[in-house]
């Protein structure tokens, strides 16, 4: 936990920073550090939800299942797929 404390902390310092040089403005800088955190974790809400839909979960699979079909060595059952 401590781990994913510092790094969240090092990546609102590293926003600001960006922000501020790009901008200039330390009132800019200070809103893009608080907003941009919070549109990803939106957006990752919903990247969660399309990445565990059946349909991406079927995607997966199939490509799994090609990429063991052209690994396996002539003569070789192809191995099982797995999500």
């Amino acid at each position: 936990m401590a781990k994913s404390a510092s790094f969240g902390v090092m990546h609102l310092g590293i926003a600001f920073g960006v922000s501020y040089a790009l901008t200039g403005s330390v009132t800019i800088a200070g809103a893009i550090t608080l907003v941009e955190p919070l549109v990803n974790t939106v957006a990752h809400y919903f990247f969660d939800k399309a990445w565990d839909s059946p349909r991406a979960r079927a995607w997966r699979a199939r490509r799994a299942a090609r990429r063991a079909d052209r690994s396996s060595a002539p003569g070789e059952a192809p191995a099982a797929a797995s999500a």
